[in-house]
């Protein structure tokens, strides 16, 4: 598919997304401790690699990680919180602007099935009980298509990232859900031949010393630097690739 297709279905189906329900922007959170993640700008230096990633508050925990581990190699740079599919496919095309990427990390998913309620006073209005979920599956993996094909244009090697686990308590977020979403992701992946960075298989075997506490999706500053440890090994091994492919 050229790209001049790709790139209007991804216009039709935005259209007709935003179309079928006004967005509203959600308070997507992010732990205080992990702030410096959000608001850190990578160092640009000419000549290396640029490295993009994108995700949630999850992934804001281990940029500053992954920025250290990969200083000198390659020009790490994320948005703000990106939040859920939705919120995505919206602002795509500004978070990869005119950067030639080598390489997008990316993740969509706990916002995606979060359920909440406007009445709810539980940050982010999480409500598994009387709320309604964000993104239900099907538009998820519509969503998720539409965004893969968008990222595919910039010519970047994509890895996506497997959403991590939901703990039991969690205010909005029913347990196993991420398993279901992880499913729908997978399955897209391997059609369009994208690596999978399994961080749901890292985390789940986190002690719960590593986790920021009961019922918390987010993990302790130790937890989201294993995660980073993680994304590192993945963006080094995808950069070597194309390192070999350059190699005459």
């Amino acid at each position: 598919m050229n790209d001049f297709k790709c790139t209007r279905i991804f216009a039709i189906y935005l259209m007709a997304t935003l179309a079928a329900s006004a967005l509203t922007e959600e308070e997507f959170y992010t732990p205080s401790k992990d702030l410096d993640g959000l608001h850190k700008k990578g160092e640009v230096i000419a000549g290396l690699p640029n490295v993009l990633l994108i995700g949630d508050s999850i992934s804001i925990g281990y940029t500053l990680p992954v920025m250290d581990s990969l200083k000198g190699m390659a020009n790490v740079q994320r948005p703000g919180n990106c939040g859920n599919t939705t919120s995505g496919l919206k602002k795509i095309n500004g978070w990869l602007g005119d950067t030639k990427w080598d390489v997008i990390h990316f993740n969509f998913g706990l916002h995606d099935l979060c359920y909440r309620h406007p009445d709810s006073k539980e940050q982010g209005h999480r409500d598994k009980v009387n709320g309604k979920v964000s993104v239900p599956l099907g538009k998820y993996k519509r969503n998720l298509e539409a965004l893969v094909q968008r990222m595919e244009q910039t010519g970047a090697t994509l890895i996506w990232a497997s959403t991590t686990p939901i703990p039991e308590g969690e205010a909005g977020r029913i347990p196993g859900d991420e398993l279901k979403y992880n499913a729908a992701a997978e399955e897209i992946m391997k059609q369009h031949g994208i690596a999978i960075d399994d961080l749901y298989a890292v985390a789940v075997q986190f002690a719960p010393s590593l986790c920021e506490g009961p019922g918390n999706v987010h993990f302790s500053k130790k937890g989201s630097a294993l995660l980073g440890a993680q994304v590192t090994a993945s963006i080094t091994s995808a950069l070597k690739g194309l390192s070999e492919k350059k190699t005459p």
